[in-house]
């Protein structure tokens, strides 16, 4: 098995300062919400031309919308993955939940791109191949989101998938020469990202996750991700009766949510989105970091 690191674009992060702890909250310490929840979750809403929908990566150019379509907010029940872990998979349900995750990455490696790069790319790496028996995973970029004002990239309350089947191909072509990519491509390849938090618990702004099974592929819109120097596509999505959404609660430091946007071998891709628990109280931020890869094999 091998692996490979190429990294296309990072985020600056400005997290709290890392002589505070990850766990350092107001005191008391607020309550973590569990349990079945219902909240509202941002679904696809189309433009009002009927154009292709798009949206900048970037600041739009002059005249020009962020985006050309909008969100229709429905409620939803959220059901607890807690004491559930083991029953959900990536070939499956395009989501898994693994614990108990070693990791050197403390703190202060998140306040510097290079860090992360030396430190905790590594270890996403052997998560993954261990996790799918890949024979290959090149890492791709990472994100850091904060909620809190002035963020370079807050939580995305709306229902996406961040790869369809044109982009997933589009990445393998970008990050790899041409002849070994026209290879990759006649071969099982997978994108995953792995999602953890960085000040845990995770108390706020929690992920919702949709089990595969229960989203048809009528309910995705690709939607044109315009980058300065290009343009990737995306999945919206449309609610739809009978979805059945998760989230993890209360996710802690050793704990990782593996996210499968796009698989060649049985289509399994996880519609996911930020949403706002009624339940967690006022002032509580979310820290995360999200790592992209291309899993071959």
């Amino acid at each position: 098995m091998t692996t490979h690191t190429e990294t296309q674009t990072t985020v600056p992060s400005t997290l709290t300062p890392h002589h505070q702890s990850p766990k350092h909250y107001p005191s008391p310490e607020p309550k973590i919400p569990r349990g079945p929840v219902t909240a509202t979750l941002n679904f696809y809403n189309p433009p009002a031309d009927a154009s292709k929908p798009f949206n900048y990566v970037e600041s739009p150019p002059p005249g020009q919308p962020q985006r050309n379509y909008s969100d229709i907010a429905q409620s939803v029940t959220i059901n607890d993955i807690r004491s559930h872990e083991k029953d959900f998979h990536l070939n499956t349900h395009a989501f898994a939940a693994v614990q108990d995750v070693d990791s050197k990455a403390d703190r202060g490696t998140f306040e510097d791109d290079e860090a992360i790069k030396r430190i905790y790319y590594p270890e996403v790496e052997e998560l993954l191949l261990k996790e799918t028996g890949a024979e290959k995973v090149l890492l791709f970029d990472h994100t850091i989101r904060l909620a809190k004002p002035g963020a370079n990239r807050a939580p995305v309350n709306r229902v996406h998938i961040d790869q369809t089947a044109a982009s997933a191909a589009q990445r393998v072509r970008f990050h790899l020469p041409e002849a070994e990519a026209e290879e990759a491509l006649k071969e099982r390849y997978r994108i995953i990202n792995v999602w953890r938090p960085l000040n845990p618990p995770i108390v706020a702004h929690p992920l919702a996750v949709a089990d595969s099974t229960s989203v048809v592929d009528e309910a995705m819109v690709g939607i044109e991700h315009r980058y300065p120097d290009r343009t990737g596509e995306t999945a919206a999505v449309r609610y739809g009766e009978g979805q059945r959404w998760w989230y993890w609660s209360g996710m802690e430091e050793g704990e990782r949510l593996l996210l499968q946007c796009f698989d060649t071998e049985g289509g399994a891709r996880v519609p996911h989105s930020a949403f706002v628990d009624p339940r967690s109280e006022e002032g509580v931020g979310r820290e995360s970091i999200e790592v992209r890869a291309l899993v071959f094999g």
